[in-house]
């Protein structure tokens, strides 16, 4: 899925522009917006098996790792709390929880059960949806007694954001159809479906 903010001619604020050009450094000290977020189902962690007739049941099986989603700002992997409201406004944007802190999909190698009651070529998986996209942030720079305007504080005038979704396992077999564009359907596609 891919979302570019804006509402073309009818907005009267620039996207990426705060909606004033003075500020209150007392009570307006930052503002942030992001300009724009795109989000892509990954599957990290993956593994094909074959249950055959009279094997059925539970299994352990460990995952190969053939992806990873690391957090990110401007590049950076050291997420401080001073992005915080960045990724409140990402959130906000995409409708679902993201990560905010310094973190990876790569933390752990992926062990897991799972319980198998037919015979059949089944796809195990772990992943998760990739968010990124770009951001603006400007700070109120005093001009006088409350009052300022707004100074753009990133270095290139925007910045890049990449995070994830808390991610998910789960098996996935060719004979169900899974909704394009999702985890699922990319676990299928990696099966072979």
């Amino acid at each position: 899925m891919v979302c570019t903010l804006g509402t073309g001619a009818a907005d009267a604020t620039p996207i990426g522009r705060p909606p004033t050009t003075t500020c209150n450094p007392a009570t307006d000290p930052a503002w942030i917006e992001v300009t724009a977020v795109q989000t892509d189902p990954v599957v990290t962690d993956f593994l094909a098996v074959n249950v055959a007739d009279g094997t059925t049941g539970q299994r352990t099986e460990s995952l190969t790792r053939i992806d990873s989603v690391t957090t990110t700002v401007n590049r950076s992997t050291e997420i401080t709390a001073n992005v915080a409201p960045l990724f409140v406004k990402v959130q906000a944007k995409v409708g679902f929880s993201v990560q905010s802190t310094t973190s990876s999909t790569t933390t752990s190698q992926i062990t897991s059960t799972w319980n198998f009651n037919k015979p059949g070529h089944y796809g195990l998986y772990r992943g998760t949806r990739r968010v990124q996209g770009s951001w603006v942030k400007y700070l109120c720079a005093e001009t006088g007694p409350n009052t300022g305007v707004w100074i753009n504080a990133l270095r290139d005038g925007v910045g890049t954001f990449t995070t994830f979704e808390t991610p998910e396992i789960g098996t996935v077999v060719c004979s169900v159809p899974e909704p394009a564009a999702t985890l699922r359907r990319v676990a299928q596609m990696r099966l072979g479906c």
